[in-house]
């Protein structure tokens, strides 16, 4: 057993952290007061190699591991926790695209995307098909001439005002399928969520007007869309995890400093107990999921399976973070409550992940199906 990283992938992390904090971390308030994309920050992303960091090079990506991918999330998260989705989405979409796209797609989406030159989206949530996308409604389907049209509305879908196309999942007579669809053509709406948090990434719902797609933009085979899907979930869960994580640990550094040097009643607020023991136990429930994230993407890389791990890294993770920056937030006290310091907004921002990816109820569902064996009905 290893427990440590290799000597490039302390090097990374050590570059991520100076960039997160010099770089990020100064603008992180100003574009979620603004609602402003980020889009020269991405390309930076793009140009550290690291949107893509786990994928082939033949691909666009810098050919190394999940847990490096792992390293991005966290640190850059630490710096601004809206940026790291660039690491996640670049992660899920550019697996899905890397492993069934065409060569057409490939040059038009994927290799821009992970350059931080196009912005590409997962369009899978609808309306009425969160947690069960089985119950996908939108169609592609062929019309009188033969030609495949796409139609129907997807939700909550992140990069919704900024993106430049989407993998779009749709009902076919074979089951769900994937394509890659280009959002600035004509029969392509949007409308922009006003959400609490992520305000820079932005949600939204996209709508299909009967557009015509080809067999080119398939992505994948017909009908087997949905299991690419679940198992790119398999490593962007994790990656949410150490997203959240990091946005975790960074408030958890800012609050020590924060009451080393705050007196109250002739003494350091980390002179109280009250405050030590609540530091402590965030700290270690921080660092046991840390690990065990690192441990599910090591599982990845080895090629095992590691579906029940992804599930409790997105279940607890999110979770912890949340409770963690809200305690932070409470221990700096009135000042904390204020838009002065970015503890409200790291609290909004992760929060979204309680639900984006799956929610808690449906990782336990996949957890408690590995243990037992039984699909719960």
């Amino acid at each position: 057993m290893e427990f440590s990283f290799s000597k490039e992938q302390e090097t990374m992390r050590e570059m991520l952290r100076g960039f997160a904090k010099n770089t990020l971390k100064p603008h992180y308030r100003h574009w979620d007061q603004t609602h402003e994309f980020p889009r020269e920050y991405w390309r930076k992303m793009g140009e550290l190699g690291v949107l893509g960091v786990a994928l082939p090079e033949k691909d666009g990506g810098s050919g190394s591991t999940a847990v490096a991918a792992g390293i991005a999330a966290e640190e850059i998260s630490r710096g601004d926790f809206n940026i790291g989705y660039g690491i996640i989405l670049g992660s899920l979409v550019g697996d899905i695209l890397s492993r069934g796209a065409t060569v057409m797609v490939r040059q038009e989406f994927l290799i821009p995307m992970l350059k931080g030159e196009k912005l590409v989206a997962i369009a899978v949530t609808e309306p009425e098909a969160g947690s069960d996308v089985r119950g996908i409604r939108a169609e592609a389907s062929r019309d009188c001439n033969g030609h495949l049209r796409l139609r129907g509305e997807k939700s909550g879908i992140s990069l919704v005002a900024v993106a430049d196309g989407a993998v779009v999942a749709a009902k076919e007579s074979g089951g769900i399928s994937l394509f890659a669809v280009s959002l600035q053509q004509p029969g392509v709406s949007r409308k922009v969520f006003d959400d609490m948090g992520t305000r820079p990434i932005g949600r939204g719902s996209l709508y299909f007007d009967d557009i015509m797609i080809t067999e080119e933009d398939r992505v994948g085979l017909s009908g087997q869309g949905l299991r690419s899907v679940l198992t790119g979930f398999d490593l962007s869960r994790v990656l949410i995890g150490l997203q959240s994580i990091g946005a975790a640990l960074e408030s958890l550094e800012e609050t020590i400093t924060y009451v080393k040097e705050r007196e109250a009643f002739g003494k350091t607020l980390a002179e109280f107990q009250g405050v030590g023991f609540t530091l402590a136990e965030r700290y270690a429930d921080l660092e046991l999921l840390r690990w065990y994230c690192y441990r599910a993407l090591w599982l990845q890389d080895q090629g095992l399976p590691h579906a029940a791990e992804s599930a409790i890294c997105k279940w607890r993770a999110p979770r912890v973070a949340v409770d963690t920056i809200h305690d932070c937030l409470i221990m700096h006290g009135q000042y904390g409550y204020t838009k002065d310091l970015p503890l409200e907004q790291r609290l909004r921002d992760v929060i979204g992940l309680e639900i984006g990816d799956g929610t808690a109820n449906i990782q336990k569902l996949i957890v408690a199906q590995h243990l037992t064996g039984i699909r719960p009905g």
